[in-house]
C-alpha cells in the first residue's frame, strides 16, 4: 500500500511535464497548422540555461530560493526568446511552403541545438547533476510517503497550465491569438498584427517546454543533451491522443500516458524497463479506435 501513494506521485509529476510539452504543440499546431519538433530540444536548452543560471546565482553568492527563482526565469526567458526567433526566422518565411519543408527544418534546428549542447557545454556528453533548490524531506499520509518537492513542482506546473489557459481564452493577447487560428486574412484585416503575433504565440508555446524542462531537472536532479528527444515523442503523442489543436485534450492525454507507464512499473514491476514500449502499444490501440483523438477540435468548413 505504501508503493501506491509514491506511484500516484510519479504518475502525477509525468503528467505534469508530457501535458506542458503536448500543451506546447497544441498551441503552435492550432495557431500556425505547424508540428514543431525542435520542441523537445528547446526544453533542453531551458534546463541547461536554469543550470547556468543557478551556477551564476550561487556564485554571486544568491541564497538557494533566489537560485530557484532566477533559474526559473532564465529557463522561460530563453525558451521564449529561442521559440519567437524560430517563428520570426524560419516558421514564417516558410509559411506558405509545403508542409513537408516546415517539418524537416523543425527537425534540423532540433538537431542543431542539440548537438550544439553536446559539444559546447562543458562536459556536454555526459549527464549533468541539478542542484536541489526544492525544500527536502516529505510526509506520510498512512502508509504512503509523498516527497515536499514534488508536491511543489506538481502544484507550479498546474497553475502554469491554468496560467496558459487563461492567456489563450481570457487575455487580449489570447483573442488575437484565437483570431488569427481561426481566419488569418479576416484578422489581418481586423487590424491585428500578424507578424508580431505569431512570435510571441510561438514564445508562449515554448515557454511551457522551458517550465516542463525546469521541473523535469529539479525532480530527478540530472539533464542530458537528449533528454527532449523522448519527451518531445511522448508530448507529441499525448497531444495527438487528446485531439491536436485542443488545448485540455492536450493535457488529458500527458496524464494518459503517464497513467499507462505508472500502471506498468506498478502492476508488472519487473516489466518497468519496457513501460514506455507498453504505452505506445496501448496508444496505437487508442489512435486506432479515435483517430481524431479523445477530444477533437470542433471547426466547420466554408463552403
Amino acid at each position: 500500500m505504501g508503493m501506491i501513494g509514491q506511484h500516484l506521485l510519479n504518475g502525477l509529476m509525468q503528467g505534469t511535464i508530457y501535458g506542458l510539452v503536448a500543451m506546447g504543440f497544441t498551441i503552435f499546431f492550432g495557431v500556425m497548422n505547424v508540428i514543431k519538433f525542435s520542441h523537445g530540444d528547446v526544453l533542453t536548452l531551458g534546463a541547461f540555461g536554469g543550470l547556468v543560471a543557478v551556477w551564476a546565482a550561487n556564485a554571486l553568492g544568491l541564497s538557494v530560493p533566489l537560485q530557484f527563482i532566477v533559474a526559473l526565469c532564465v529557463a522561460m526567458a530563453l525558451t521564449a526568446v529561442v521559440g519567437a526567433g524560430i517563428s520570426h526566422f524560419l516558421i514564417m518565411p516558410l509559411r506558405n511552403a509545403p508542409p513537408l519543408n516546415m517539418l524537416l527544418m523543425t527537425m534540423m534546428v532540433g538537431t542543431a541545438i542539440r548537438e550544439a549542447i553536446r559539444l559546447f557545454f562543458p562536459n556536454g556528453t555526459n549527464p549533468q547533476r541539478f542542484p536541489e533548490l526544492l525544500p527536502a524531506g516529505g510526509f506520510n499520509i498512512g502508509p504512503s510517503f509523498f516527497r515536499t518537492d514534488a508536491i511543489i513542482l506538481i502544484i507550479a506546473g498546474a497553475a502554469s497550465i491554468g496560467a496558459v489557459y487563461w492567456i489563450i481564452n481570457h487575455s487580449k493577447f489570447g483573442l488575437a491569438m484565437r483570431a488569427v487560428a481561426e481566419d488569418t486574412e479576416t484578422a489581418r484585416v481586423m487590424g491585428i498584427n500578424f507578424g508580431r503575433i505569431i512570435p510571441l504565440t510561438f514564445a508562449l508555446g515554448s515557454i511551457t517546454a522551458g517550465f516542463a524542462g525546469m521541473i523535469y531537472a529539479l525532480y530527478y536532479s540530472e539533464i542530458n543533451y537528449s533528454m527532449g528527444l523522448l519527451l518531445a515523442v511522448i508530448g507529441f503523442t499525448a497531444a495527438i491522443v487528446g485531439g491536436l489543436g485542443n488545448i485540455w485534450g492536450a493535457i488529458i492525454g500527458g496524464y494518459l500516458f503517464a497513467g499507462l507507464q505508472t500502471f506498468v512499473v506498478a502492476a508488472m514491476p519487473s516489466m518497468s524497463d519496457y513501460k514506455n514500449v507498453f504505452a505506445f502499444v496501448l496508444i496505437i490501440v487508442l489512435i486506432t479506435w479515435r483517430p481524431t483523438g479523445l477530444l477533437a477540435e470542433r471547426g466547420s468548413e466554408r463552403v
